[in-house]
């Protein structure tokens, strides 16, 4: 076994990116934030920072998130995307990030971190290529687990309020997976999958025409049968 010599590595930072997804006028849309600062100043990126030394992951991701939107821990789902180490990812030093996926429901426009003179939700089609650092490819990476998600979990209610219609429901998959379903098909679907949905006793006529009944959440955490891309 090789001896260990801290002379032959040098420092390396950690950071956490986050993709936070939500859905806002039908169109699956993604935070993102003009850097006040080198590198990339003026450019836009995903949202992150540094890990604190006193920090986990998820705290630092937790934090960030919190900063950006003023979500606390557990308003929103929050997961571990991936890991990214290119050695030139970063032109100040070696810097690994390890990147979070979040999907919220719509919020209001976000603010502006500390480092950063600016802030928008954008469609995730109009905002790659031109990311800054590899955010390019860790928002593609996110997308793609975002899409996956909603086929087997229940996390597609993540994009809505705490009661929604099944076309409500049935609108976040079309953003998400950027095409149209059949009504008729998708509430059979949604409605059949044991522990996906639980009706909250009321009606509503938000989405215009006769009253439609109102969802929360179940407790089913993975759908079955699952809502597959390829059958719908």
């Amino acid at each position: 076994m090789a001896v260990y010599d801290p002379g032959a590595f040098p420092p390396v930072a950690v950071t956490v990116d986050l993709v936070v997804l939500t859905v806002r006028e039908g169109r699956l849309c993604v935070l993102v934030v003009r850097r006040g600062e080198e590198p990339f100043a003026g450019q836009e990126a995903l949202p992150g920072g540094f890990v604190h030394p006193d920090e986990d992951l998820l705290a630092a991701a937790q934090r960030e998130l919190a900063e950006e939107t003023g979500l606390t821990p557990g308003a929103a789902h929050l997961e571990q995307l991936a890991s990214y180490g290119a050695p030139n990812r970063d032109p100040r030093m070696r810097v690994i990030t390890v990147a979070h996926l979040a999907l919220v429901a719509d919020l209001p426009e976000p603010r502006a971190g500390s480092d950063a003179t600016a802030a928008r939700w954008a469609p995730v089609d109009e905002v790659s290529p031109g990311l800054a650092f590899d955010h390019d490819r860790v928002l593609a990476d996110g997308v793609i687990r975002a899409r996956a998600k909603l086929e087997y979990t229940a996390l597609a209610s993540s994009f809505c309020g705490p009661a929604f219609t099944v076309a409500e429901l049935r609108r976040v998959y079309e953003a998400v997976w950027g095409r149209p379903l059949d009504p008729r098909n998708f509430h059979r679907k949604v409605t059949g999958a044991a522990g996906f949905l639980e009706p909250t006793g009321e009606l509503t006529t938000r989405d215009g025409g006769r009253p439609a009944q109102l969802y929360r959440q179940g407790t089913a955490a993975a759908l079955y049968p699952p809502l597959l891309r390829s059958e719908n």
